[in-house]
């Protein structure tokens, strides 16, 4: 039996961009995840032990967006991508993630890149 395991939403407030003032001035950066597992023993146990952490998962995130600056979102997400993998027994991880206040001279909600790693 396998699971998805999502976090949506998550603002970590760091200093990625191309333009020199994004890596000064910083600004919000909003993670969506889905992580996918083949099985998952958790889901008949009911023991955080037998799945994975979503805490856990919000720490890496956290940590890897926040301990280097990159210019391009497409990298800060295949890094954090990344981290998930090397950290966790998933199968899958699709990392998203948006600028809500990019530098543009428009109005708009967002922009944002998402990549989907597979093991």
């Amino acid at each position: 039996m396998g699971a998805l395991i999502e976090v949506n939403g998550l603002e970590v407030y760091a200093y990625h961009g191309v333009l020199p003032e994004e890596k000064v001035i910083g600004q919000p950066f909003v993670f969506d995840i889905r992580l996918t597992l083949e099985e998952c023993s958790g889901c008949r146990s009911d023991r955080v032990e037998d799945t994975v952490d979503y805490g856990e998962v919000v720490e890496v995130i956290c940590a890897t967006a926040t301990g280097r600056s990159y210019n391009l979102l497409e990298a800060l997400a295949r890094t954090v991508a990344d981290a998930i993998m090397e950290n966790f027994p998933v199968d899958r991880a699709e990392v998203r993630v948006r600028k809500p206040r990019p530098p543009i001279p428009r109005r708009l909600e967002s922009v944002g890149v998402a990549v989907e790693v597979v093991r």
